[in-house]
């Protein structure tokens, strides 16, 4: 299949590369900067360009993976096209691609880094489109690169994307909140290291609320108040352990 990745960032990267090493040509690599578009460009043997004006007409798919908020710039700077227009965003509706009679959305439900490999082998990849069988091409494809392919709907990928804030986001400004607590004791994250591997190993295997532990879950009061009453002096850190704390005791 003959592709064009508009973008060069995180997703755009490991994604055309994916696509690449499963023999899919990537015709071009679209970035605002054509020093970006050129390094992706480079992986992948595509052309380079930063301007839309040199966007090819006849690709059969053309990939946004761009920034949420930029996506609404792109659609409008590009031409109409006959291939099948997608994106790449979790919090965005399939109807940000309305102007084009092709359209659909190859979601890579991962936390991606430019410099750090995925396995996208296990990937999860949601798919959508305005098109019964462009959603079957999709499918298709994502299938290539993935051994979890769903077909997801807009709403559907919308609360996808909010637990995974709270999952993902959310869980890693705690490490840092734990971070600086343990920095103001004069002791090292690496304590909390093997305490992390176990939980994140204990939900693969069962449900979160057969594996909440901690004072709130046996609602310890006296514990509770010991920790409350310890961080008194960081306002921040207080607010979200007592928020916390209530969240997990109106669930016992």
């Amino acid at each position: 299949m003959d592709i064009v990745i508009i973008g060069s960032g995180n997703v755009a990267t490991h994604l055309s590369q994916a696509l690449f090493a499963q023999k899919h040509v990537i015709k071009q690599v679209y970035s605002r900067s054509l020093a970006n578009a050129n390094d992706l460009a480079q992986k992948v043997g595509a052309e380079p360009i930063n301007n839309f004006k040199e966007l090819l007409s006849d690709a059969e798919l053309y990939i946004i993976s761009v920034k949420d908020d930029a996506i609404q710039y792109v659609v409008k700077s590009m031409p109409d096209l006959k291939g099948i227009v997608t994106h790449t965003a979790g919090s965005i509706g399939l109807e940000v691609l309305d102007k084009f009679s092709n359209s659909g959305v190859f979601y890579p439900f991962q936390t991606f880094t430019k410099h750090s490999d995925v396995d996208f082998s296990q990937v999860p990849v949601l798919i959508e489109s305005n098109n019964n069988a462009h959603t079957t091409l999709l499918m298709d494809l994502a299938r290539q690169i993935s051994e979890h392919v769903i077909e997801a709907s807009s709403k559907q990928r919308g609360d996808l994307h909010i637990a995974a804030v709270f999952a993902c986001n959310f869980v890693n400004h705690m490490y840092r909140l734990a971070e600086e607590t343990l920095n103001d004791s004069g002791l090292s994250f690496e304590l909390l290291k093997p305490l992390i591997a176990e939980t994140a190993n204990k939900v693969k295997q069962l449900s979160p609320s057969q594996t909440q532990t901690g004072p709130a879950s046996r609602n310890d009061q006296q514990i509770i108040s010991k920790h409350i009453n310890a961080l008194l002096d960081k306002p921040e850190h207080h607010e979200v352990y007592q928020l916390l704390t209530n969240s997990i005791l109106k669930r016992i």
